[in-house]
């Protein structure tokens, strides 16, 4: 675990440095010193830092990350769900892993946050997990605002976001009740986890001693990788009894992130007594989304809808009532 500790200190250093969150906030009643941040344009896109984020050379929209708010229309549960989109970590699959699975979700009565969280030449490992972690704090931290429970917050991570989730949910820390930043004084924690088709063993080291992370920089960034830097950086290593409950969805012929990943991860939180489902489709292509056209694997978002109910996150349904809700089909762009 100690990649983990200095990732910690790395966040709470930059965070210190990054000033309180008190500009641009209101105040929120008398039992908190939390203060909300004015949404970016005036819409409900918050960003995660109210200066400029730890580790960041600028202050472009790719240096910035954000999360973006889809409140349920007619009536909330006060369940909320993280949502980080897959690509590889040199792109971000903001459509198919993000909004469509957030609109699938505001339909269920859950507050959807899709991160956008940093990728790309300036943004290599292990800064996006700065952006995870935050992200977390970040909606606990507001519960009372967003109207959620700060006790059911998940996260949702497809490919490389899954990556993002499982490490963001294993690598968690507690927060610091004297922090004078608000969003530090809560923990990273995510409640459940659902991953699908997670890119989970991207930094495993390969017998030629490369890696499936770093293939892609050296490829789409055209920068320097070393495979070594980055090789600690995987989830299953840091499973415990403390991991939360997860979802895990992958298809068996999945050309770019094997399965067996998703297999020995799931096992992993088995060792660890940690309720876990997993359902592998015999076949699919990677970076489905919620499933799209295929008539097969637009069944998995039913299979969660089953999951989150037993575990009280989506309200069972009365008698009489119908077992599910209306089907969106979602075809669209691939990661």
């Amino acid at each position: 675990m100690a990649w983990f500790g200095r990732l910690l200190v790395g966040i709470l250093g930059m965070a210190l440095a990054s000033g309180a969150l008190a500009q641009d906030a209101r105040a929120v009643g008398p039992k908190r010193a939390a203060m909300l941040p004015a949404a970016l344009n005036q819409s409900d896109t918050y960003r995660l830092w109210p200066g400029r984020a730890p580790g960041a050379a600028g202050d472009t929209p790719s240096d910035t990350p954000t999360l973006t708010v889809y409140r349920p229309g007619r009536w909330s549960n006060g369940t909320a769900v993280i949502i980080a989109p897959g690509g590889a970590y040199v792109s971000l699959s903001t459509t198919l892993e993000g909004t469509e699975p957030a609109r699938w979700f505001t339909a269920r009565g859950v507050t959807a946050f899709v991160l956008v969280y940093r990728v790309g030449r300036g943004a290599v490992l292990p800064v996006p997990l700065l952006d995870g972690a935050r992200a977390v704090r970040f909606v606990r931290a507001y519960a009372d605002e967003f109207k959620i429970d700060p006790a059911r917050i998940g996260m949702m991570g497809f490919s490389a976001g899954g990556h993002l989730a499982a490490t963001t949910a294993v690598g968690a820390t507690p927060g610091n009740p004297n922090a004078s930043d608000p969003v530090e004084r809560v923990g990273s924690r995510p409640d459940f986890l659902i991953l699908a088709y997670p890119w989970l063993e991207g930094m495993q080291l390969r017998p030629d001693g490369g890696s499936s992370y770093c293939d892609f920089v050296t490829a789409d960034l055209r920068i320097p990788c070393n495979p070594k830097d980055y090789a600690s950086y995987l989830p299953l290593q840091h499973v415990t009894d403390n991991t939360p409950p997860a979802f895990i969805y992958h298809t068996s012929d999945d050309e770019l992130v094997p399965v067996e990943g998703s297999v020995r991860f799931y096992l992993a939180l088995r060792a660890a007594k940690v309720p876990a489902e997993m359902h592998v489709f015999q076949t699919g292509p990677h970076g489905t989304g919620l499933g799209g056209s295929n008539p097969e694997l637009s069944h998995w978002p039913e299979l969660l809808q089953e999951w989150m109910r037993a575990r009280a996150l989506l309200p069972v349904p009365r008698s009489g009532e119908a077992r599910s809700w209306s089907k969106e089909q979602h075809a669209g762009e691939t990661p």
